[in-house]
């Protein structure tokens, strides 16, 4: 069993390393991916920040980002409870359709006592989504 912390810095040890599979393995099987009452992004359909339930919805996530190219990512810092840790991102990378998205995010993840994520937010700039999805 790992910690909060543990886990999300394994997560993105494996995005670095463009490993999916093992951060797939580190999601509870009914993971909230995204899952918001309103959003902005959501509600203009970005692909990337669609809302889903379980590791299908992760892998849909991860699919669509598949498709970017960074140019930068990087995460700045993170900062941890017993079940939350949110990590302060940069993003810069041309989506599909050629529009460059540059974005300082903060990703919240929430981690149960088996060490497994249960939900996951990305905390952006909608508007900045949003043009580089048109």
């Amino acid at each position: 069993m790992s910690t909060a912390l543990e886990t999300v810095q394994q997560i993105y040890a494996a995005f670095a390393r463009g490993d999916i599979p093992a951060i797939v393995e580190l999601l509870d099987d009914d993971v909230q991916w995204e899952t918001w009452e309103a959003n902005a992004a959501q509600a203009a359909d970005v692909p990337w920040l669609r809302a889903g339930t379980g590791k299908a919805a992760a892998w849909r996530f991860f699919e669509e980002i598949a498709r970017f190219r960074f140019d930068d990512f990087r995460v700045l810092g993170l900062m941890a409870s017993d079940t939350q840790v949110a990590a302060e991102a940069v993003v810069d990378a041309v989506v599909p359709g050629g529009k460059r998205l540059r974005d300082e995010e903060l990703h919240l993840w929430n981690v149960n006592a088996a060490g497994k994520v249960v939900r996951f937010r990305h905390y952006a700039d909608t508007a900045k989504h949003i043009a580089a999805a048109r």
